[in-house]
């Protein structure tokens, strides 16, 4: 076999992830703290950007102005939400800034001098027709996947300690497995958020309700949901209410503790006597019920390591407009003013002579436009993509928590033209402050359920009502079965399988049907033995 030299032309198609275009993609994902975390760091790194002042600044030639206050909804009709200020396309006063005028070449000569096509920037419209596939391209390195070791220098095995467990991250972690409906998810998370570092509730959480648009019941019954959770006598609203969860944890609640538990302000006056007569026992159970009081927790939240308290700034503002539809609008706090120091860079040109330098300058160049562009261009996509949500979720925020629409990534994006991969990064980390509170971007999307009859989906929340609503009318003799459950339900014209019922009830804490005869018939055998005994005790006590 020969060996021999030759030429071979080749045609080959493949996608070039370009650091621009990862650093796109990143900058999507961040929260707007870890964004600006990351600017600072851009700032020290590179000598042509520098922070805008306060004041309105004019925009640098060929970018765009962004300004938060400035990104407005028109309102339902459905038009364009991410017009930018009115001012940005106006000409700036006279000296304002000198640079402006100067001549900086044609066309060529500007590429030569930045060593790249002036086109490989972000467009005016967003570019997702080049990046679909590439954003959910797998990386190209190891390392790009966030694990392992590094070789670099900057490695530190500090990184990879594992972080305190707070109550909010344990309770959180909780919540996602009990509950699978978002509204029950979202009053869960509301609840949550307002346990202090001992695991205790406010007393009166009739607010609550309010502030959700939820129904006081719906609260009550998460409440007590999470007031199951570990550890014992979390959530309680006071110290009676959180002995007595521990208490029935532990299969000590009887009638004698109970009445014992309700009067704690006698044990704390070291009123024995009394609290012997209301729980009627003798001596040495009084002793033994305060000893297990004793060894109760009073506060079983600070077992967790108390994180520092940092406010949730909002990515996002909905308002009521005055048309009745809602005014969406960034946070403009959130988003950083960074520019591109065109006189330096211009003053800087004339005088260097090495070439190291020169690209280096050209490379720092390049790099703060695109960051310039690539902010400018998040804060589109953020914007585009909350005004979507709040167009489909309309019924949220005008009703409530109960009126979620089945909403997906998918739905969005291809109402705002992008991929389903773009709208998760943006609703991931972001939030929006609404008239109910203050929410993350990706508790608006909801499971659908499909119509029997062909019509308009129901949402999930509303089928788990159903469910519940046909559980809670049955009667000890005629319980429903998860197949008579789904007949019921297709005849209401909710088209749902079997397993699916089942998976609901049992995320509901609701029991399977035989357990459900047994407790109910057990209940009413307790309640007729009951009524006998009555019965007995007052022909007993009738008059010879």
């Amino acid at each position: 076999m020969a060996l021999t030299q030759r030429l071979e032309f080749r045609q080959s198609q493949s996608l070039v992830m370009t650091p621009q275009l990862m650093q796109a993609i990143k900058l999507l994902q961040l929260s707007n703290l870890d964004l600006s975390a990351f600017v600072e760091e851009e700032l020290e790194r590179n000598p042509l950007l520098e922070r805008a002042s306060d004041g309105p600044e004019p925009p640098v030639a060929g970018e765009p102005a962004i300004e938060g206050g400035d990104y407005r909804d028109s309102g339902e009709d459905g038009s364009d939400a991410s017009d930018m200020s009115a001012g940005a396309g106006e000409a700036f006063e006279p000296g304002q800034e000198d640079w402006l005028n100067r001549d900086l070449g044609s066309r060529a000569e500007i590429e030569q001098t930045l060593d790249t096509p002036l086109d490989n920037v972000f467009s005016e419209e967003p570019a997702e027709a080049a990046a679909r596939a590439a954003q959910d391209a797998a990386p190209t390195a190891y390392t790009e996947w966030g694990g392992g070791a590094s070789n670099d220098d900057d490695y530190n095995l500090e990184a990879f300690v594992a972080a305190e467990v707070t109550l909010a991250s344990h309770l959180a972690e909780q919540l996602a497995v009990a509950f699978s409906a978002p509204a029950e998810r979202m009053i869960g998370q509301y609840l949550i958020d307002l346990v202090d570092e001992a695991g205790y509730l406010p007393p009166d959480l009739g607010q609550a309700a309010e502030r959700l648009g939820a129904s006081q019941a719906d609260v009550e019954a998460v409440l007590a949901v999470l007031q199951k959770f570990d550890p014992p006598g979390v959530c309680a609203r006071n110290l009676s209410e959180c002995l007595a969860i521990q208490l029935r944890e532990l299969n000590r609640y009887d009638p004698a503790m109970q009445a014992l538990v309700e009067n704690l302000d006698l044990l704390a006056k070291r009123d024995i006597a009394a609290l012997r007569k209301l729980c009627g026992v003798d001596d040495e159970d009084i002793t033994d019920m305060i000893g297990e009081i004793r060894r109760l927790n009073p506060k079983p939240g600070l077992r967790f390591g108390s994180a520092r308290t940092q406010t949730m700034v909002p990515d996002v503002y909905v308002r009521p407009g005055p048309d009745g539809g809602w005014h969406v609008e960034l946070n403009s706090d959130t988003l950083p003013r960074v520019l591109v120091n065109q006189v330096y860079y211009t003053e800087l040109s004339k005088t260097i002579r090495k070439d190291g330098d020169k690209s280096y300058f050209s490379d720092c160049l390049q790099n703060a436009t695109w960051l310039v562009r690539a902010l400018d261009q998040r804060a589109r996509t953020i914007l585009k993509v909350a005004t979507e949500i709040v167009r489909q979720q309309d019924g949220f925020f005008t009703h409530g928590v109960a009126h979620l629409r089945p909403l997906n990534l998918k739905a969005v994006a291809d109402a705002i033209q992008m991929h389903e991969s773009t709208v998760s990064r943006v609703t991931a980390n972001k939030y929006m402050a609404t008239n109910r509170g203050t929410f993350e971007l990706k508790y608006f999307f909801t499971a659908s359920i499909a119509s029997a009859d062909g019509g308009e989906a129901h949402s999930a929340e509303a089928v788990r009502h159903h469910i519940k609503q046909l559980i809670d009318a049955e009667t000890a003799n005629a319980i429903l079965s998860d197949d008579t459950i789904v007949e019921r339900l297709r005849a209401s014209g909710i088209d749902i399988a079997r397993r699916t019922v089942a998976k609901y009830r049992e995320a509901m804490r609701i029991p399977s049907s035989v357990q459900r005869r047994r407790d109910k018939q057990s209940m009413l055998g307790n309640a007729l033995s009951a009524s006998a005994t009555s019965s007995d005790r007052s022909r007993d006590t009738a008059p010879a």
